[in-house]
């Protein structure tokens, strides 16, 4: 499952991320990382997530590529 798959208020942990090294580090810089637990909070446009208390948009095509596990 994507992290694009996800919907409102669903919990989920990141099992992997399948890009280069420059989307690996756009989504680290946002806290985004293996083994980071977030909350959707929107999928509406964008995706929000809640990642360790801090709020983060990315587009639709990058949370296609962030494989996790709900929790």
């Amino acid at each position: 499952m994507t992290l694009k798959n996800l919907k409102e208020n669903q919990r989920a942990r990141v099992i992997s991320i399948y890009g280069g090294s420059s989307l690996r580090q756009k989504l680290a810089l946002r806290g985004i990382s293996e083994g980071e637990n977030l909350k959707v909070i929107s999928t509406r446009g964008p995706v929000t997530v809640s990642v360790d208390g801090n709020i983060v948009t990315i587009g639709r095509g990058m949370a296609k590529k962030v494989r996790v596990r709900k929790i």
